[in-house]
């Protein structure tokens, strides 16, 4: 059975579990975290910069990512510089300045993973199943993210193995409290007079930008019918581009919800989503961020595998998910007739709400 592995050279050896967690653990000058993809994945993935600084509190740590998700990134705490994946790939390779760096290829890239081994940065980590981590990287992990049971955040985790960050897989709960995102803008007074304080300021994030499933605009508007006007401030965020799509909601409903689309820069946003109560999505970036906060996170999920919540549930102490209990694959390949998602009614959006607002008023 293929277990980690150590790449020498051109070489590669075979290393059992026991001598790879026996072997001294190096200290580096700088240790580089590459995930170039999405809001929601980076913002997952920040938790495993907590414990890396757990382990290596004098080492430099690096996010590899694009511009962006630059925002979340430097938010975090743990993070103490940040690269644009352009500026990487630029790098001079006659520099020594990663002589003494591991890096782990959180998501794999061909283009990061040969240009981490032209860098010569002295530990690379990867995973088994892409062929060019056996070409570029000298510590290989084995991990399969499609067929695992384990939420995305915890797959992260296994990566750590590369460092010698070994011991039992921390649970949801125990990784929401590492994501460090500490370091906000401070929020334009223009935003931050939309708070309502004496009610429940509620965001609805309909689209997703086509990362996953979305619950129905339709379903949106009821719940938005059902929700009582002296109890909840509602607002509509989305991008500059899903803005047409979200206008069946905003033109709808005037004054009941406050239109913020496009209005604000992702820090900004951030900010905002930090200053309200709760904020409703599916499986998309601002919903992962909610939670981090520690914001009302109420997700709203397919079971189809991979896009499930067990794989990607919002991680926070105040994260709700909301899916239909059932094996299904109807749609697999037509997001558009995901019945799963419909079956997810308003109603119960609404009592979940209206339980948080009693929480929130009794305080």
């Amino acid at each position: 059975m293929l277990s980690e592995h150590n790449v020498e050279g051109d070489y590669l050896l075979p290393l059992s579990l026991a001598g790879f967690k026996s072997m001294p653990v190096k200290q580096f000058d700088k240790i580089l975290i590459s995930r170039t993809d999405s809001l929601g994945d980076v913002t997952l993935t920040l938790p495993i910069a907590a414990k890396i600084k757990e382990h290596f509190p004098k080492s430099t740590i690096v996010f590899i990512g694009k511009s962006y998700t630059q925002p979340i990134i430097v938010a975090c705490k743990d993070i103490d510089e940040f690269i644009h994946i352009d500026d990487f790939l630029k790098k001079e390779e006659k520099s020594r300045e990663y002589s003494n760096a591991a890096i782990i290829h959180v998501l794999p890239s061909p283009s990061v993973a040969f240009k981490a081994k032209k860098l010569k940065i002295s530990l690379r980590i990867g995973t088994t199943n892409r062929w060019y981590h056996w070409f570029t990287c000298n510590k290989l992990i084995r991990l399969s993210r499609r067929k695992s049971s384990l939420h995305e955040a915890q797959l992260n985790f296994k990566l750590l193995d590369g460092l010698n960050i070994t011991g039992a897989m921390p649970k949801p709960d125990e990784i929401a409290a590492l994501h460090g995102i500490t370091r906000l803008e401070l929020l334009p007074s223009k935003f931050s007079a939309l708070i309502d304080k004496n009610k429940y300021n509620l965001i609805l994030h309909p689209k997703s930008q086509g990362s996953g499933r979305e619950w129905p605009v339709g379903h949106y508007k009821e719940l938005i019918r059902l929700l009582d006007d002296s109890r909840f401030t509602i607002f509509i965020s989305g991008t500059e581009k899903e803005k047409e799509a979200i206008k069946p909601i905003t033109e709808q409903f005037g004054n009941k919800v406050i239109n913020i689309v496009g209005a604000m820069s992702l820090p900004e946003f951030i900010a905002f989503i930090n200053a309200c109560d709760g904020l409703i999505a599916s499986s998309t970036g601002p919903l992962h961020i909610a939670a981090a906060l520690g914001r009302d996170a109420l997700g709203i999920f397919p079971p189809i595998r991979p896009l499930h919540p067990e794989r990607w549930a919002p991680i926070g102490a105040n994260a709700q998910i909301f899916v239909v209990n059932k094996n299904c694959s109807d749609c697999k390949k037509d997001a558009a007739a995901c019945h799963c998602m419909q079956e997810i009614l308003p109603r119960q959006l609404e009592s979940a709400l209206n339980e948080l607002a009693l929480k929130k008023s009794v305080k």
